[in-house]
């Protein structure tokens, strides 16, 4: 039976290149500043297609409170059978410099055994694995399926986090695939059991009525790019660690760790370049808070004058892990800005969304499950790994339907370089991860039984 499966699954995998290219040509950046949002629209709509022509019923638009539209739609359970929500977003990040893609980046394009495009691994490859399972499962579908594709996920405006609590129940399930994540490499089957939050704040330093020349009052007049620059380096310690007046950044990593060589390839660190901060590799991904400057408004190199500026402006994120709340760490972080502002300037700081970390339980009858299609198909046990990134959804999940067994898995791995340059996916990995899927919805309707 699982052999016949796999056959099913591997013969569809052309289709599943087909799908991609398709919704990989569809720029659907939740941005109406960068992207027309008519094509937010055009791929909710062909993922609202692709999951009817795939046997869900009843699959439609459902507009969220950030103006984004979710995909909602479900096929009943048999008598007795449990249901399993799959979850998956169509929104990508931009595609920033597009001068740095070797291939366009809405344009799917093969190379060196993986297809390359905005959202071919996140998250977009996930939509066309669980279309995948689906088709090769075909009407022989044990368990109850509910689908929500959510449409601004990339842009944290939460759009899905408020839609969810006032319609728990129609997407009440038992088990909740939430497929936004990956392997921690090709061929090692892994589910993300700790996310770490976020938050951000912007900061706007102002010491002056307006630019002066820097010839004429350089010197004592209080140059705003330098005193937000003291402010953001306050952020660190002496090693380049994050530290935050008022939060814990001694935190520790009990799970499987992250070989620091790997962690270098992963990455792109530079020959030569130290890595920042203290502990493990896995301390400082999953385990301790994390800032990072996103972007700073100041003159550019190009075109500048021979003046002070008058204000300056920057984004700063911080990564929060599990067993730390996102907003009492907003509140440290803008505490810790305004207490680090030399000379008297003037400090604003607008808070921006504010995500929870997550912590999944892995002792219930969907972790087995998936454990047992994972051993078939890769012939090896399930790995389990935090993630630094977030997904502020499995909070509000986790809240909402606290019985239910919560996994992150998908086809994303190091190599994907999701929301970079050049993000690929292995194709090997969207049919293994279909297999998984398949299996794991047959086995779970046989242990998830009274």
């Amino acid at each position: 039976m699982t052999d016949e499966l796999a056959r099913r699954i591997a013969a569809l995998i052309p289709r599943a290149k087909a799908d991609l290219a398709e919704l990989v040509a569809i720029p659907s950046v939740a941005d109406p500043r960068q992207y027309p949002p008519e094509k937010c629209r055009e791929a909710a709509e062909w993922v609202a297609a692709a999951f009817t022509e795939a046997g869900l019923r009843d699959v439609h638009l459902e507009e969220t409170p950030d103006g984004s539209h979710a995909v909602i739609g479900h096929r009943p359970p048999p008598p007795g059978a449990p249901t399993v929500l799959l979850y998956c977003h169509y929104d990508v990040q931009p595609p920033l410099d597009a001068a740095a893609w070797t291939s366009p980046p809405f344009e799917l394009t093969e190379r060196d055994g993986r297809w390359y495009g905005r959202g071919s691994a996140d998250c977009k490859g996930n939509i066309v694995m669980h279309l995948t399972a689906l088709r090769a499962l075909g009407d022989d579908l044990p368990v109850g399926v509910k689908l929500v594709a959510e449409g601004s996920e990339e842009q944290g405006t939460g759009g899905l986090e408020a839609y969810l609590p006032p319609h728990a129940g129609e997407l009440h399930a038992d088990a909740l695939l939430v497929c936004d994540t990956g392997n921690a490499a090709v061929g090692v089957p892994t589910a993300t059991t700790s996310l770490r939050g976020v938050t951000t704040v912007l900061v706007t330093v102002s010491t002056l009525g307006g630019d002066v020349h820097s010839g004429m009052f350089g010197g004592p007049a209080p140059d705003a790019l330098a005193a937000l620059i003291r402010m953001l380096d306050s952020l660190r310690d002496a090693d380049g660690g994050t530290r935050v007046d008022g939060l814990d950044c001694r935190g520790t990593w009990a799970g499987v760790g992250y070989d620091e060589q790997r962690f270098r390839t992963d990455a792109g660190v530079l020959d030569g370049v130290r890595l920042t901060g203290g502990g493990t590799v896995a301390d400082r991904l999953w385990a301790r808070p994390a800032v990072t400057v996103l972007g700073i408004d100041c003159p550019p190199v190009v075109g500048s004058a021979a003046a002070i500026p008058a204000t300056a402006r920057a984004r700063v994120s911080l990564r929060v892990p599990p067993g730390t709340e996102a907003f009492p760490a907003q509140e440290a972080l803008i505490a810790h800005l305004r207490a680090a502002a030399p000379w008297g300037v003037r400090v604003e700081i607008e808070r921006e969304s504010a995500g929870s970390p997550f912590r999944a339980a892995t002792g219930g009858p969907a972790y087995a499950a998936l454990d047992r299609a994972v051993r078939e198909v890769y012939g090896t046990a399930l790995s389990f790994l935090g993630q630094g990134g977030s997904i502020p959804l499995c909070d509000v999940l986790a809240r909402t339907y606290p019985e239910a067994e919560i996994i992150l898995m998908g086809v994303e791995e190091p190599r994907c370089l999701i929301h970079a340059p050049n993000e690929s996916v292995d194709p090997g990995e969207i049919e293994h991860m279909a297999h998984v899927e398949a299996l794991f919805l047959r086995n779970y309707a046989d242990s998830a039984r009274p």
